[in-house]
């Protein structure tokens, strides 16, 4: 022990004492005007992927089917009352890739006809937003359509003072908040139609407990392993996820 703390004294001391600075690498940051017009469309165009990833949770939550899924599972979750199981960590990663799965067709046609021009040089950043956009609006316009939802265009459309005669002709800032009240409402309903079941299944292990004179038992407590059993045997995942898929079809 002392022979190895002598060492390190040692060392430390050459260290502290040594004539000679330990060299260090130097940073310096410049700002210089750009030299080719080249250089100042990669400035904005990193400038604008920036931007994009910064709005990118936004855009996957207003855009996208991912509203309605996170809105089943967590109906799904408190209608089982299995408080956090699953965790929120899996229940937004499962949604995010039926996310994906359901918005294939979207991204594909976006990447086709906007993304892939662009960056063939063939049209500019403009015109990918703009056909971007137009591809989105049609995934929008489709579900609203579907689940008829199309009031809810109309009402904020009196709300600002605004004539609309038909929602192909909405603007964004009346199509997409109407398309969020529409996927909230249509999550509601289906979370509604879950609880269903599990209500029922509350209210007759209450019965049973009650007329057993077992009034100091938790009802919910007794009935949960039930409604696990329950929902494994109907294979509740699988309907689920499968009856949110069909549920779409502005894909």
């Amino acid at each position: 022990m002392k022979k190895w703390l002598t060492i390190s004294l040692l060392i430390l001391s050459v260290i502290i004492f040594s004539q000679n600075e330990i060299p260090l690498p130097g940073i310096s940051l410049q700002v210089s005007p750009p030299q080719q017009p080249r250089d100042l469309v990669n400035t904005l165009e990193l400038l604008i992927l920036l931007t994009v990833l910064a709005l990118a949770p936004s855009i996957l939550i207003l855009f996208t089917s991912f509203t309605r899924i996170i809105i089943v599972f967590s109906f799904l979750r408190n209608a089982l009352g299995t408080r956090q199981t699953p965790p929120n960590q899996i229940l937004i990663g499962l949604a995010l890739f039926l996310t994906f799965f359901i918005m294939q067709p979207v991204w594909n046609d976006i990447y086709s006809n906007a993304l892939t021009p662009y960056m063939e040089g063939k049209i500019t950043y403009e015109e990918l937003f703009s056909r971007s956009m137009d591809r989105l609006r049609i995934f929008m316009i489709t579900e609203l359509q579907i689940h008829h939802n199309e009031d809810n265009v109309y009402m904020l459309a009196e709300e600002v003072g605004q004539k609309i005669n038909s929602i192909d002709e909405t603007p964004n800032s009346i199509l997409i908040p109407a398309f969020v009240i529409g996927e909230l409402e249509i999550g509601f309903k289906m979370g509604i139609l879950l609880y269903v079941p599990f209500i029922v299944m509350d209210m007759v292990v209450a019965s049973i407990l009650l007329s057993l004179g077992m009034i100091m038992i938790p009802p919910v407590l007794v009935s949960l392993p039930f409604k696990i059993l329950l929902f494994v045997l109907v294979n509740g995942w699988d309907m689920v996820v499968g009856s949110l898929i069909k549920s779409f079809g502005g894909g």
